[in-house]
């Protein structure tokens, strides 16, 4: 039950009586109509715009209009007021009772409960994480797979059918330079000293074990072999050692893509299809592609810029700020040109709805990639690209240096081992994804309040705990949903109760706006404040004793109390879902 869509349906419905009356005129749009929480609770329980976005066109002046519409909307028996406000603001106070209704219902919907409708059109792809396959994940992929795989889940739940990809970038020069540092740790596995690692190679020792399996299937045969004969198979192996590896770092946070998508695929391998080739071509056809000059790039270096003729694609038709090239200097595509082809296929996979998630360093790619999305999909497909910030690791305060291409480096299974996954996740969500997150590793383990993944752990773990105590008060008493949804809920009057109620009743709302505006941190910001709530309830319940949870003299009301904890553990489990939290019974 989503309280706002039901009011918004409800205001809409008004206005639609107004227009049959002539009291304003037929045929306006409600679309701008916007029915939300009101700032100050004094001020009641819900606000709408309608008159403030509508007067102009109706011809009149927001309170006007909104005197209007007060008069239809005071007519609901479950509105108890209706005010205007300010210059032109509707606020709404309801009955008692629609709360209670909703927390029956939060009661009765169990997990389910905020979930949306299903929509298995249009289908979206969130494409996350796509680190290059050249050694194990750092803590910044870390947060782009959290937060990826966190909007994932949101969108599921939402109700949008998502599928989670991940592009396997090793069609580029960094995969060649992956394959001679692997070729590197075979000579190694053969028994070779190889002294220290040239400069330009990954000197790391996680390549070990992909020269170990190289001597053990080739022995010493690839030693007599020239670079161009054992490149493609050494990087074949690596790149497959490599995948292994972030497959497993991957699973060890919790996420698990449904595709693995080959940048190599994409190209003429095995004369199958050049599908980068063919993209070019199709925008050839329709004047999108031509050969041409780009000017010097103004104030910042481009490393796409070159001074030639080149072919280029009209970007700038798209709302980039110049065009772009899509062939090197040697005729081999640019990262570019395979991106183009890559989306095109996403697209020709039959999804209009894209999301990519970066990390911050390639903001400066987002402009023509969305140019590029308009292209190939004709205007019918739409790309949003989310940037993550960096993250900083900590310890006690004081910063962990982190160097992928020095080997000394804190890798994202480290810190999972270290911290676990729920820390990991919970805090690389609880803060907005262009924002530079801090990541303390001695915070995220206390056991306190300032500690939020444990806060909100421990709500759902006393919620857990509050039934046990029913059990054993009341032995044999049914707790189950369809009989908690049956008790006596107008016996929940406290302030602080029916302020939780209200937060639960904002819970549906909250994922929709959240899924809409592809913000996963909203969820884990909502069930730390819902958890804040929960316990403050908690310790009050220490100094009033009728507003403990389990009241051995009063039956009645101990299971009331168990029907409003159901429906807070029940959210607090949703929302730790969404991003990916586990909600303990107990904490340890």
């Amino acid at each position: 039950m989503n309280l706002f869509e039901t009011f918004s349906a409800r205001i809409t419905g008004a206005l639609t009586q107004l227009a049959e009356r002539g009291a304003i005129p037929s045929g306006l749009s409600f679309a701008r109509v916007v029915v939300e929480p009101t700032r100050d609770p004094a001020h009641g329980d819900l606000a709408t715009n309608a008159a403030m976005v509508l007067a102009k066109e109706a011809g009149t002046n927001p309170r006007a209009l909104a005197g209007l519409l007060v008069e239809e909307l005071t007519r609901d028996p479950e509105v108890v007021k209706a005010e205007i406000a300010g210059p032109g603001f509707i606020n709404l106070t309801l009955q008692p009772a629609v709360f209670t209704a909703i927390l029956k219902a939060a009661v009765e919907a169990g997990p389910d409960y905020g979930r949306g409708a299903a929509r298995p059109a249009p289908k979206v792809n969130v494409e996350y994480v796509s680190a290059n396959p050249t050694g194990p994940m750092h803590v910044g992929h870390g947060r782009g797979a959290v937060f990826g795989d966190a909007l994932a889940s949101l969108l599921a739940f939402a109700g949008h059918a998502v599928t989670r990809e991940y592009y396997i970038n090793d069609a580029g020069a960094q995969v060649d330079v992956l394959a001679r540092s692997a070729f590197l740790r075979y000579r190694e596995a053969l028994g070779e000293a190889i002294g220290e690692i040239p400069e330009g190679l990954y000197p790391g020792d996680y390549l070990k074990s992909v020269g170990e399996t190289l001597a053990k299937a080739h022995g010493a045969a690839l030693l007599d072999k020239p670079e161009a004969e054992w490149l493609p198979l050494v990087r074949a192996v690596a790149i497959d050692g490599m995948m292994a590896m972030i497959r497993d770092d991957l699973a060890a946070l919790g996420v698990v893509h449904e595709v693995f998508f080959s940048e190599r695929s994409l190209q003429k391998v095995d004369g199958n299809l050049d599908a980068v080739r063919e993209t070019i071509e199709e925008l050839r056809s329709r004047d999108l592609v031509y050969e041409g000059r780009l000017p010097p790039p103004k104030g910042q270096k481009d490393e796409d810029w070159e001074d030639r003729e080149q072919t280029l694609f009209r970007a700038t038709l798209f709302g980039d700020d110049v065009d772009r090239p899509l062939l090197k200097s040697d005729g081999s595509y640019t990262y570019f040109a395979n991106d183009i082809a890559y989306h095109r296929s996403k697209f020709r996979r039959g999804f209009t709805e894209m999301i990519d998630v970066w990390g911050a360093d390639h903001g400066g790619y987002v402009k023509r990639m969305q140019a590029a999305v308009k292209a190939v999909t004709a205007g019918e497909g739409a790309l949003d690209v989310k940037l993550c910030q960096l993250v900083r690791l900590l310890r006690n305060g004081e910063q962990v240096r982190m160097s992928k291409r020095s080997g000394d480096f804190v890798t994202l299974r480290e810190v999972i081992d270290e911290v676990g996954r729920d820390a990991v996740r919970f805090m690389m969500i609880f803060r907005k994804n262009d924002a530079t997150l801090d990541f303390d590793l001695a915070k995220v383990v206390e056991q306190s309040k300032d500690n939020p993944v444990f806060y909100v752990q421990y709500a759902h773990a006393r919620c857990a705990s509050i039934f046990r105590q029913a059990r054993e008060t009341f032995p044999g008493i049914d707790l189950s949903p369809e009989m908690l949804a049956q008790a006596d809920l107008a016996r929940l009057s406290d302030e602080a109760e029916i302020g939780i109620i209200k937060m639960i009743a904002a819970y549906p709302r909250m994922i929709d706006a959240a899924a809409s505006a592809h913000e996963p941190h909203r969820v884990a910001f909502f069930v730390h404040d819902l958890a804040s709530a929960f316990h403050s309830l908690w310790n009050k319940g220490k100094d009033s004793p009728q507003l403990r949870f389990v009241n051995q003299t009063d039956r009645d009301s101990t299971v009331a109390r168990l029907a409003f904890v159901h429906a807070v553990r029940s959210v607090l489990a949703s929302g730790l879902a969404v991003v990916g939290v586990a909600a303990p019974e107990e904490m340890r």
